[in-house]
């Protein structure tokens, strides 16, 4: 059985919701990123067809070079749900919500 044309093939829609999951994902993981406690990188998403637009909000390490750090967070969820989904991200907003210093050790000294 042949795969044929894409077009013969019948249609493909992604659900917004895993566009969302995606976009959080690639957020999470991007360096700079830092979750305050359970909570990571949260998206939404709108646009049309194989556009999309999508607005993070997120909080960054403490001390963060704030808009190298979102430029390079732009850069790793565009790439990412583009490359998984096919979709074309048309821009993507980004709220940084919170800095969060990573914890003091507080090991005694004897």
């Amino acid at each position: 059985m042949s795969a044929g044309d894409p077009e013969e093939r019948g249609s493909l829609r992604i659900d917004p919701s895993v566009v969302r999951k995606l976009a959080e994902h690639a957020a999470d993981l991007a360096p700079g990123t830092a979750r305050a406690g359970r909570r990571g990188a949260s998206a939404k998403v709108s646009g049309s067809g194989n556009e999309v637009d999508l607005r993070l909000e997120l909080g960054l390490s403490y001390p963060a070079q704030v808009r190298e750090t979102v430029a390079a967070v732009r850069e790793q969820v565009s790439g990412e749900v583009q490359r998984l989904t096919g979709y074309r991200v048309r821009s993507v907003d980004v709220v940084v919500s919170a800095l969060l210093a990573a914890p003091i050790s507080r090991n005694r000294v004897e």
